[in-house]
């Protein structure tokens, strides 16, 4: 024979059960949650959105994205013929170490539609300083200068593509964020279109 059932005893497994389960959810809450970004680590990592509609031929401004200088700079006619100049100088002409989006991957490492702009993280590839814009011969430079970007830390050179010169210290390009344009005067840097 079967004995009866006690269902006070089946309904103290349940609520134990259930008791249980809870605190198990109650104690990953908090787990899970120290594993998600914190939303200052979500603002660093943001795409950064600025305005250049009002950004001269020749003029530069520096916006912070991830916490590093990105330089924005609309290059002028003799900017863009230095570059077409300096192919034999730099060391990585054709871009071919991957320091930049696909869609960058050309002389001037820059969108195809908008070749006058460049973006560039204004950190140098040898040790993290950040370069200075050199645009014309200078005395300090010599006068051969073809203009570009340069480090005064270690004599790092690169072209208004952000190339580097043969012979420095810095062994690669500067980077290239990802970036698109929202329009003809505003730019997102840390976005680009899907599948680009």
């Amino acid at each position: 024979m079967s004995e009866p059932i006690d269902s006070g005893r089946r309904q103290i497994i349940a609520v134990t059960a259930t008791v249980g389960a809870a605190a198990g959810i109650a104690a990953a809450v908090p787990f899970v949650g120290s594993m998600l970004p914190s939303d200052r680590a979500k603002a660093l990592g943001a795409p950064v959105e600025a305005d250049i509609s009002t950004l001269a031929p020749g003029e530069m401004r520096i916006l912070e994205w991830r916490g590093k200088p990105v330089w924005v700079i609309r290059r002028s006619k003799e900017m863009m013929d230095a570059i077409t100049k300096s192919d034999s100088l730099v060391s990585d002409p054709k871009s071919e170490v991957p320091q930049q989006p696909n869609y960058a991957e050309n002389e001037f490492r820059a969108r195809e539609q908008n070749k006058d702009i460049a973006v560039l993280v204004g950190v140098c590839t040898h040790l993290g300083c950040s370069p200075q814009l050199k645009a014309t011969a200078a005395s300090d430079m010599g006068a051969s200068w073809p203009g570009g970007f340069y480090c005064a830390c270690h004599g790092s050179k690169y072209d208004f593509a952000g190339r580097v010169y043969k012979g420095v210290p810095a062994p690669k390009n500067l980077e290239v964020p990802k970036y698109k344009f929202l329009s003809d005067a505003r730019i997102i840097i840390g976005e680009d279109e899907k599948g680009a």
